[in-house]
């Protein structure tokens, strides 16, 4: 039986102009744009994890908020279960917003510190009407059973507690509209490893109980290779490689994946059998990106059509998807 498609995002653009002034106009100097993200398109199924993997700066973060319509793309579209999200406005968005939530990275900045939790967790109650309800207390109570808080946390503030509390208490509040689909844009990396573990743990929990698909933002493989279905790959603003997590780690088509996977300390320090090697050098600025492949100034396979010709995405092998136009003949090396 297929898998039902959730989300489908097709060729996202999202560029941020950099200020223009008069004297700029006046020297007719071209206008600049940061492209954050750059034609992505890619699909989420139904109680499927899809991993978003990438270096600081890749845009990973601006495509979670672009999904979402929280920072609305240049172009593109954006379809939840068929629906057209990147055509909706005003109410209807707003309606969307209760199957469409978000984690963020750090809950010291993402809750209220004057609000105690019980305000924290009525707010989405009340933007839809149901602070008043009959079902309030019953949401609330269950919200904070499903992440593991005792009940009387409703009448304390966030300071009161430790940063993986605290994030329990972001989870429940995205969780207490019953969404069907959940951005996670780096939900652990503020915490310390063993609290990871357990977010994390929590995560794939919830995930089988409400039948959740997420689009799990991170810059951890090991992170990514625990919790999802699928992995995808972003490098300066475009997708370089996607596929089943296991075939993209363990046999990838694209140099700057095996360089990522190259650069997770082992215990021996040293990876047998990869092809990848740990690269020098920064992302791109997004203002000005390399013509061509833009990771062709940092490839040690660049070939001058690399930096002429941007390559397409297309499927190598079964649902395994690569921008390269060499991947075949550095695969067959490895």
């Amino acid at each position: 039986m297929p898998q039902q498609q959730i989300l489908e995002v097709k060729n996202l653009v999202k560029h941020y102009p950099i200020s223009y002034g008069s004297i700029d106009a006046l020297l007719k100097r071209q206008r600049k744009w940061v492209r954050a993200v750059d034609d992505v398109s890619f699909e989420i199924y139904a109680k499927e994890t899809l991993g978003l993997v990438g270096e600081s700066g890749s845009g990973k973060t601006t495509l979670g908020r672009a999904v979402l319509m929280l920072d609305p793309p240049t172009s593109g579209s954006i379809s939840f279960k068929g629906e057209g999200v990147s055509e909706l406005k005003g109410e209807k968005l707003r309606q969307m917003r209760k199957v469409m939530q978000v984690v963020f990275q750090n809950p010291d900045s993402s809750l209220n510190p004057r609000h105690k939790v019980k305000e924290i967790l009525m707010e989405p109650l009340g933007a839809f009407g149901i602070a008043n309800s009959g079902q309030r207390d019953t949401l609330l109570e269950n919200s904070l059973k499903t992440v593991g808080l005792p009940l009387d946390s409703l009448g304390r503030l966030p300071h009161q507690f430790s940063g993986g509390q605290r994030q329990r208490i972001a989870i429940a509040r995205a969780l207490i509209l019953n969404p069907e689909f959940m951005v996670l844009d780096e939900p652990t990396s503020a915490l310390d490893s063993s609290v990871q573990a357990q977010i994390l743990n929590l995560l794939r929990r919830i995930q089988d109980e409400y039948g959740l698909s997420y689009l799990f933002i991170s810059h951890n493989i090991n992170v990514v290779r625990y919790m999802a279905d699928r992995i995808a790959v972003m490098y300066a603003g475009k997708l370089v490689e996607l596929g089943n997590v296991a075939d993209v780690l363990e046999r990838p088509l694209h140099p700057y994946t095996s360089a990522l996977i190259a650069s997770v300390p082992v215990p021996s320090g040293k990876r047998e059998g990869m092809l990848g090697e740990m690269i020098s050098g920064e992302t791109p600025s997004p203002v000005d990106t390399p013509a061509g492949c833009r990771f062709h100034p940092r490839c040690k396979y660049a070939r001058d059509m690399c930096s002429i010709t941007e390559p397409e995405m297309r499927e190598i092998e079964g649902n395994h998807w690569v921008a390269c136009h060499f991947a075949e003949e550095i695969f067959s090396k490895s």
